[in-house]
Protein backbone atom coordinates (compact mmCIF):
# COMPACT_ATOMS: atom_id res chain seq x y z
CA UNK A 1 0.00 0.00 0.00
CA UNK A 2 1.26 3.40 -1.11
CA UNK A 3 1.70 5.51 1.92
CA UNK A 4 1.73 9.13 1.41
CA UNK A 5 4.79 11.48 3.24
CA UNK A 6 3.42 14.12 5.43
CA UNK A 7 4.48 16.81 2.90
CA UNK A 8 2.02 15.36 0.49
CA UNK A 9 -0.30 15.27 2.77
CA UNK A 10 -0.23 18.83 3.51
CA UNK A 11 -0.13 19.98 -0.11
CA UNK A 12 -3.39 17.20 -0.73
CA UNK A 13 -5.34 18.76 2.72
CA UNK A 14 -4.74 22.41 0.30
CA UNK A 15 -5.78 21.22 -2.77
CA UNK A 16 -8.83 19.91 -1.23
CA UNK A 17 -9.63 22.74 0.50
CA UNK A 18 -9.00 25.10 -2.30
CA UNK A 19 -11.18 23.60 -4.16
CA UNK A 20 -14.07 23.16 -1.65
CA UNK A 21 -14.50 24.77 1.90
CA UNK A 22 -11.18 26.66 1.65
CA UNK A 23 -12.04 28.88 -1.22
CA UNK A 24 -15.79 29.37 0.29
CA UNK A 25 -13.98 30.66 3.69
CA UNK A 26 -11.80 33.18 1.71
CA UNK A 27 -14.68 34.56 -0.60
CA UNK A 28 -16.80 34.62 2.72
CA UNK A 29 -14.36 36.71 4.44
CA UNK A 30 -13.77 39.22 1.59
CA UNK A 31 -17.92 39.34 0.97
CA UNK A 32 -18.07 40.26 5.00
CA UNK A 33 -15.67 42.99 4.67
CA UNK A 34 -16.92 44.57 1.42
CA UNK A 35 -20.60 44.36 3.69
CA UNK A 36 -19.07 46.06 6.29
CA UNK A 37 -17.45 48.80 4.29
CA UNK A 38 -20.53 49.42 2.49
CA UNK A 39 -23.34 50.02 4.96
CA UNK A 40 -24.05 48.34 8.97
CA UNK A 41 -23.85 45.04 8.31
CA UNK A 42 -27.73 44.33 9.72
CA UNK A 43 -29.04 46.47 6.61
CA UNK A 44 -26.74 43.81 4.33
CA UNK A 45 -28.75 40.58 2.51
CA UNK A 46 -27.33 36.96 1.89
CA UNK A 47 -29.14 35.17 -0.44
CA UNK A 48 -28.08 31.60 -0.64
CA UNK A 49 -30.18 30.33 -3.68
CA UNK A 50 -30.67 32.68 -5.97
CA UNK A 51 -31.62 32.45 -10.10
CA UNK A 52 -29.18 32.67 -12.85
CA UNK A 53 -31.14 33.53 -15.53
CA UNK A 54 -34.02 34.84 -16.55
CA UNK A 55 -35.10 32.42 -18.84
CA UNK A 56 -36.65 29.08 -17.32
CA UNK A 57 -34.70 26.10 -18.94
CA UNK A 58 -31.14 27.81 -18.31
CA UNK A 59 -31.62 28.67 -14.73
CA UNK A 60 -32.51 24.98 -14.54
CA UNK A 61 -29.22 24.03 -16.34
CA UNK A 62 -26.78 26.60 -14.32
CA UNK A 63 -28.83 25.40 -11.19
CA UNK A 64 -28.28 21.42 -11.83
CA UNK A 65 -24.58 21.74 -13.12
CA UNK A 66 -23.80 24.25 -9.82
CA UNK A 67 -24.81 21.42 -7.99
CA UNK A 68 -22.65 19.08 -9.63
CA UNK A 69 -19.50 20.74 -10.48
CA UNK A 70 -20.13 21.19 -6.46
CA UNK A 71 -19.91 17.56 -5.75
CA UNK A 72 -16.31 17.10 -7.31
CA UNK A 73 -14.21 17.62 -4.37
CA UNK A 74 -15.87 15.03 -3.12
CA UNK A 75 -15.45 12.83 -5.24
CA UNK A 76 -11.35 14.20 -4.64
CA UNK A 77 -11.54 13.39 -1.13
CA UNK A 78 -12.78 9.52 -1.45
CA UNK A 79 -10.35 9.39 -4.81
CA UNK A 80 -7.38 10.09 -1.83
CA UNK A 81 -9.00 8.05 1.13
CA UNK A 82 -8.79 5.52 -1.16
CA UNK A 83 -6.17 2.80 -0.61
CA UNK A 84 -3.87 2.23 -3.73
CA UNK A 85 -1.45 -0.59 -3.37
CA UNK A 86 1.72 -1.14 -5.65
CA UNK A 87 1.30 -3.89 -8.05
CA UNK A 88 1.95 -7.38 -6.46
CA UNK A 89 1.78 -5.78 -2.57
CA UNK A 90 -0.58 -8.58 -0.53
CA UNK A 91 -3.79 -7.24 0.56
CA UNK A 92 -5.69 -6.06 3.69
CA UNK A 93 -5.26 -2.46 5.12
CA UNK A 94 -3.64 -0.90 8.09
CA UNK A 95 -5.87 1.96 8.11
CA UNK A 96 -9.17 0.27 7.78
CA UNK A 97 -8.30 -2.17 10.85
CA UNK A 98 -7.30 0.67 13.35
CA UNK A 99 -10.61 2.51 11.97
CA UNK A 100 -12.72 -0.48 12.02
CA UNK A 101 -14.49 0.87 8.98
CA UNK A 102 -14.19 -0.98 6.22
CA UNK A 103 -11.64 -0.43 3.33
CA UNK A 104 -13.16 1.31 0.98
CA UNK A 105 -13.28 5.37 1.39
CA UNK A 106 -17.01 4.71 1.87
CA UNK A 107 -16.82 2.95 4.45
CA UNK A 108 -14.12 4.70 6.46
CA UNK A 109 -16.27 7.78 6.28
CA UNK A 110 -19.32 5.69 7.48
CA UNK A 111 -20.51 7.28 4.00
CA UNK A 112 -22.61 4.70 3.17
CA UNK A 113 -26.18 3.06 3.33
CA UNK A 114 -24.79 0.08 6.18
CA UNK A 115 -27.00 1.34 8.62
CA UNK A 116 -29.82 3.47 7.09
CA UNK A 117 -32.39 3.60 10.60
CA UNK A 118 -30.04 4.38 12.93
CA UNK A 119 -28.87 6.70 10.94
CA UNK A 120 -31.52 8.58 9.94
CA UNK A 121 -33.01 9.00 13.64
CA UNK A 122 -29.37 10.38 14.53
CA UNK A 123 -29.65 12.61 11.80
CA UNK A 124 -33.21 13.87 12.83
CA UNK A 125 -31.94 14.41 16.52
CA UNK A 126 -29.11 16.40 15.35
CA UNK A 127 -31.08 18.04 12.84
CA UNK A 128 -33.74 18.82 16.15
CA UNK A 129 -30.44 19.70 18.63
CA UNK A 130 -29.21 22.26 16.06
CA UNK A 131 -32.39 23.89 14.29
CA UNK A 132 -33.85 25.31 16.95
CA UNK A 133 -31.29 27.09 18.90
CA UNK A 134 -29.96 28.11 15.32
CA UNK A 135 -33.24 30.62 15.45
CA UNK A 136 -32.92 31.77 18.10
CA UNK A 137 -29.19 32.56 17.39
CA UNK A 138 -30.51 34.28 14.30
CA UNK A 139 -32.93 36.45 15.67
CA UNK A 140 -30.19 37.71 18.19
CA UNK A 141 -27.74 38.30 15.80
CA UNK A 142 -30.16 40.72 13.79
CA UNK A 143 -31.27 42.29 16.88
CA UNK A 144 -27.75 42.77 17.73
CA UNK A 145 -26.89 44.10 14.06
CA UNK A 146 -24.23 41.37 13.75
CA UNK A 147 -26.08 39.31 11.19
CA UNK A 148 -27.21 40.17 7.45
CA UNK A 149 -31.11 39.12 6.29
CA UNK A 150 -31.14 35.80 5.05
CA UNK A 151 -32.81 35.14 2.36
CA UNK A 152 -32.81 31.51 1.73
CA UNK A 153 -34.22 31.32 -1.57
CA UNK A 154 -34.74 33.71 -4.48
CA UNK A 155 -35.24 31.23 -7.33
CA UNK A 156 -38.58 31.92 -9.42
CA UNK A 157 -41.25 29.53 -8.76
CA UNK A 158 -40.86 27.29 -11.29
CA UNK A 159 -42.32 23.53 -11.37
CA UNK A 160 -38.74 22.61 -10.72
CA UNK A 161 -37.60 25.39 -7.73
CA UNK A 162 -38.54 22.88 -5.06
CA UNK A 163 -36.46 19.50 -6.16
CA UNK A 164 -33.63 21.53 -7.03
CA UNK A 165 -33.77 23.32 -3.46
CA UNK A 166 -33.95 20.04 -2.01
CA UNK A 167 -30.78 18.82 -4.12
CA UNK A 168 -29.17 21.70 -3.49
CA UNK A 169 -29.61 21.29 0.37
CA UNK A 170 -28.14 17.38 -0.29
CA UNK A 171 -24.96 19.15 -2.04
CA UNK A 172 -24.29 21.17 1.16
CA UNK A 173 -24.62 18.40 3.65
CA UNK A 174 -22.41 16.14 1.59
CA UNK A 175 -19.47 18.86 0.66
CA UNK A 176 -19.70 20.19 4.07
CA UNK A 177 -19.80 16.63 5.95
CA UNK A 178 -17.62 14.75 3.97
CA UNK A 179 -14.95 16.95 3.54
CA UNK A 180 -14.77 19.51 6.66
CA UNK A 181 -15.13 16.63 8.91
CA UNK A 182 -14.81 13.05 7.98
CA UNK A 183 -11.90 13.87 5.39
CA UNK A 184 -9.90 17.05 7.34
CA UNK A 185 -10.01 14.94 10.75
CA UNK A 186 -8.46 11.90 9.42
CA UNK A 187 -6.35 13.56 7.17
CA UNK A 188 -5.02 16.37 10.35
CA UNK A 189 -4.55 13.31 12.31
CA UNK A 190 -2.28 11.77 10.11
CA UNK A 191 -0.51 14.94 10.53
CA UNK A 192 0.16 14.29 14.45
CA UNK A 193 -3.03 17.22 15.22
CA UNK A 194 -4.54 16.34 18.74
CA UNK A 195 -8.24 15.70 18.36
CA UNK A 196 -9.17 18.90 19.74
CA UNK A 197 -6.74 20.80 17.88
CA UNK A 198 -8.42 19.14 14.70
CA UNK A 199 -11.86 19.86 15.75
CA UNK A 200 -11.42 23.40 16.64
CA UNK A 201 -9.61 23.83 13.25
CA UNK A 202 -12.52 22.23 11.24
CA UNK A 203 -14.78 24.27 13.05
CA UNK A 204 -13.58 27.15 12.54
CA UNK A 205 -13.75 26.47 8.69
CA UNK A 206 -16.93 25.48 8.70
CA UNK A 207 -17.87 28.74 10.48
CA UNK A 208 -15.61 30.94 8.18
CA UNK A 209 -17.37 29.31 5.26
CA UNK A 210 -20.46 30.98 6.50
CA UNK A 211 -18.74 34.60 7.87
CA UNK A 212 -20.35 36.12 4.24
CA UNK A 213 -23.94 36.31 6.35
CA UNK A 214 -22.34 38.02 9.54
CA UNK A 215 -21.38 37.23 12.82
CA UNK A 216 -23.72 35.13 13.97
CA UNK A 217 -24.10 32.19 11.54
CA UNK A 218 -20.29 32.24 11.76
CA UNK A 219 -20.42 31.21 15.79
CA UNK A 220 -23.35 29.08 15.09
CA UNK A 221 -21.93 27.26 12.36
CA UNK A 222 -18.65 26.88 14.37
CA UNK A 223 -20.44 25.10 17.18
CA UNK A 224 -22.75 22.71 14.78
CA UNK A 225 -18.93 22.28 13.29
CA UNK A 226 -17.79 21.32 17.06
CA UNK A 227 -20.95 19.38 18.02
CA UNK A 228 -20.75 17.18 14.76
CA UNK A 229 -16.92 17.02 14.95
CA UNK A 230 -17.30 14.81 18.43
CA UNK A 231 -20.36 12.17 16.66
CA UNK A 232 -18.25 11.87 13.94
CA UNK A 233 -15.21 10.46 16.85
CA UNK A 234 -17.85 8.32 18.40
CA UNK A 235 -19.64 6.93 15.41
CA UNK A 236 -16.79 7.28 12.69
CA UNK A 237 -19.99 7.89 9.89
CA UNK A 238 -20.66 10.94 8.44
CA UNK A 239 -23.95 10.03 7.13
CA UNK A 240 -25.79 10.85 10.02
CA UNK A 241 -23.87 14.60 9.68
CA UNK A 242 -25.17 14.74 5.89
CA UNK A 243 -28.58 14.01 6.84
CA UNK A 244 -28.83 16.22 9.33
CA UNK A 245 -27.44 18.88 7.65
CA UNK A 246 -29.38 18.20 4.18
CA UNK A 247 -32.46 18.65 6.62
CA UNK A 248 -31.61 21.89 8.04
CA UNK A 249 -31.24 23.34 4.70
CA UNK A 250 -33.87 21.33 2.77
CA UNK A 251 -36.42 23.10 6.08
CA UNK A 252 -34.90 26.36 5.10
CA UNK A 253 -34.76 26.40 1.54
CA UNK A 254 -38.29 24.83 0.55
CA UNK A 255 -39.71 26.34 3.36
CA UNK A 256 -38.59 29.88 2.28
CA UNK A 257 -40.14 29.16 -1.19
CA UNK A 258 -43.23 28.13 -0.18
CA UNK A 259 -44.19 29.90 2.48
CA UNK A 260 -41.45 32.91 3.19
CA UNK A 261 -42.95 35.84 1.16
CA UNK A 262 -46.76 34.84 2.46
CA UNK A 263 -45.34 35.76 6.25
CA UNK A 264 -43.26 38.88 5.08
CA UNK A 265 -39.68 37.06 5.16
CA UNK A 266 -39.41 37.52 1.66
Amino acid sequence: MLVPSRRRLRTEVWIVLGLSLGQSAVYSVVQLLDKMTTAPLAQGTSTLNRSQSSREYFDLTYQLLDIIFALVPVLLVIYFLTEHRLPGAPGGSSLAASSGSGSTAFGKLGFDLARPGKDLLQGLGLAALIGIPSLGLYAAGRALGITTAIIPSALDPYWWTVPVLILSAVRHGIVEEVIVVGYLLDRLGKLGWSMPLAIFASSMLRGSSHLYQGFGPFIGNAAMGVVFALVYTRTRRVMPLVIAHALLDIVAFVGFSLFGRSIGLG
